[in-house]
């Protein structure tokens, strides 16, 4: 399914699909008159009709992306930014990182009607602009886990994992923090919300955890059956998933669940400065945020344009809310602490 839905948005938008650092060309549809050149972290294949909406709006406007990791994109946009192929735009679900871009001078400001909608905790300085609202989830396979065993809590997975006959020996995974920037934020951020973070890491430890940088090879491996669950990963791309037929489950923790945001900003070495503008203003518009949950399954960040749902897991979710306080475990001290610990917990002694 997945594969005929990206040979279907390529036939329709003249992009190929592209692997996680490849480059997917949107052409224009008539005469060039304007181009946009976007680093993002959202797989092409589910931003790319976000794309192709705008250029029905703007036909004239060629764009094109760049599928590459958060950590990557970071460090690629420092070495690479005044370069024949600067990004106009990044968009990325690791908040800490475009913080710190943010913080160290590399964005222009923009304000407009649209920015100014958003809630005070998803824009930061002008400067960095939450696009998309994404719940962090526990995913596992149907198939697997019975019901009567799916963990709802951090307290009822930390159960099961320490269960005696083992049901998640071996079949459990999640992200490598060392590589992937996103599970860092999240495996931080649970150190600073929970009493329970050490002994959860220790427990997928013992369990033999599974680590991977990529939400993509993790859920593949639930899909499969290789993995029964895996722990702290975007729900969108699950939910995507599910939608197809693909025998998943999501759970949004009642104990908190965490919200990260998709994070747009503009860099001070913009090619394209007003088209990058004129973009996020489409993503942060009423059409542009119903095309990101309808087409793209990204929870929309302005609350009117998201789902009600009275008295549902909505009432769990804890945002991680953009600002100064992102910075502190990206401080090289505390970040070698951090990783020193995780790696003591989720990787085996050598030998």
């Amino acid at each position: 399914m997945k594969a005929l839905f990206s040979l279907l948005l390529a036939l329709c938008t003249g992009a190929a699909f592209a692997a996680p650092g490849d480059v997917a060309r949107f052409p224009a549809k008539g005469p060039v008159l304007a181009q946009l050149r976007i680093h993002g972290s959202t797989d092409i294949e589910v931003f790319g009709t976000v794309i192709a909406d705008y250029q029905r709006l703007y036909p004239g406007t060629e764009i094109v992306y760049e599928d590459i990791i958060t950590q990557d994109m970071y460090a690629r946009y420092l070495n690479e930014r005044n370069g024949p192929n600067g990004p106009d735009m990044l968009i990325s679900s690791g908040m800490d990182l475009q913080t710190k871009l943010v913080n160290d001078g590399y964005a222009l400001a923009h304000r407009s009607a649209q920015t100014e909608a958003l809630p005070d905790w998803a824009q930061w300085r002008h400067e960095a602009f939450g696009i998309s609202y994404e719940p962090v989830a526990m995913v596992y396979n149907t198939r697997q886990l019975p019901k009567a065993r799916v963990p709802h809590t951090r307290r009822q997975l930390l159960e099961l994992l320490r269960a005696p006959d083992a049901p998640l020996a071996g079949k459990v995974g999640t992200y490598d923090v060392q590589r992937s920037s996103v599970g860092y934020l999240l495996a931080t951020q649970d150190t600073q919300r929970g009493s329970m973070a050490g002994a959860l890491l220790g427990a997928l430890g013992d369990n033999q955890v599974e680590l991977e940088e990529r939400t993509g090879v993790l859920l593949d491996a639930v899909s499969s059956g290789r993995l029964s669950l895996v722990y702290n990963v975007l729900g969108s791309y699950a939910q995507a998933r599910i939608d197809a037929g693909e025998p998943l489950g999501i759970i949004e923790p009642e104990d908190y669940t965490l919200v990260v945001l998709r994070t747009a900003i503009i860099p001070r070495s913009s090619r394209h400065p007003d088209e990058a503008r004129r973009f996020l203003d489409y993503l942060l518009s009423p059409r542009g945020q119903q095309v990101l949950s309808r087409e793209a399954r990204l929870m929309p960040i302005l609350p009117g344009q998201r789902p009600q749902q009275p008295g549902g897991p909505e009432r769990s979710y804890r945002p991680i809310q953009l600002g100064p306080g992102l910075l502190v475990y990206l401080d090289a001290l505390k970040r070698r602490q951090f990783l020193d610990a995780w790696r003591g917990s989720m990787l085996p002694p050598n030998p």
